[in-house]
């Protein structure tokens, strides 16, 4: 059994921290991979350091950095362990690009989405976990654990606000592959409920 699973949400909505918590657990019964965008392969490590930790850089050379990144994890990451049967359970994918750069960078959802489907050649998630939590609390929530803060993070809170707004334009047109969570609950209840609604996937696949 193979499956594609992404974790999806704003800044401070928990998804590193609930994506390891779940994989261990489901790593008892499964093959897992757990991996992240930008990042996961070589190449999509550097590229990710360029666009979190570098300096500002025009809003579609952003967009198609992110889309270069995602291509090389896909082929050298994704798509083997899948044909070798694992879980893969990946921190963001193609719809980050959709709300961050598509939607509150202003390039358009269209247009990135078509920079994401070269790179992608059709290869969705089977389904995707969004975390769904407020703008406010989620920034609070970065500050309060002194996560360190990268590119993104310093944003506008205008911006913050349009990548949600984004997300739920995504969600509303692709209702059936996302599973929303509310992320403003316990750490533990929303690890608990999402452990949950993969195993359910999982069984009924």
């Amino acid at each position: 059994m193979s499956a594609f699973i992404t974790f999806e949400g704003p800044e401070g909505s928990g998804k590193t921290t609930v994506l390891q918590a779940v994989a261990k657990r489901l790593e008892k019964d499964y093959n897992v991979v757990l991996t992240r965008e930008p990042g996961g392969v070589t190449v999509g490590e550097e590229i990710r350091r360029i666009l979190l930790e570098g300096e500002a850089i025009d809003n579609r050379t952003e967009a198609l950095l992110f889309a270069a990144s995602r291509r090389e994890h896909l082929v050298e990451k994704i798509l083997p362990a899948l044909s070798e049967g694992s879980i893969v359970l990946c921190d963001r994918y193609i719809d980050s690009s959709l709300a961050y750069q598509g939607y509150a960078r202003g390039i358009g959802l269209d247009e990135v989405r078509q920079i994401n489907e070269f790179a992608i050649n059709g290869k969705y998630p089977d389904l995707t976990i969004y975390l769904d939590i407020s703008v406010s609390t989620g920034l609070e929530r970065i500050l309060k654990n002194q996560r360190e803060q990268n590119r993104l993070d310093q944003e506008s809170i205008n911006f913050h606000e349009k990548v949600v707004e984004g997300y739920q334009k995504i969600i509303h047109n692709e209702p059936n592959r996302f599973n929303i969570v509310n992320a403003e609950r316990s750490i533990e209840d929303v690890i608990n409920t999402v452990y949950e609604s993969i195993i359910k996937y999982l069984e009924e696949m």
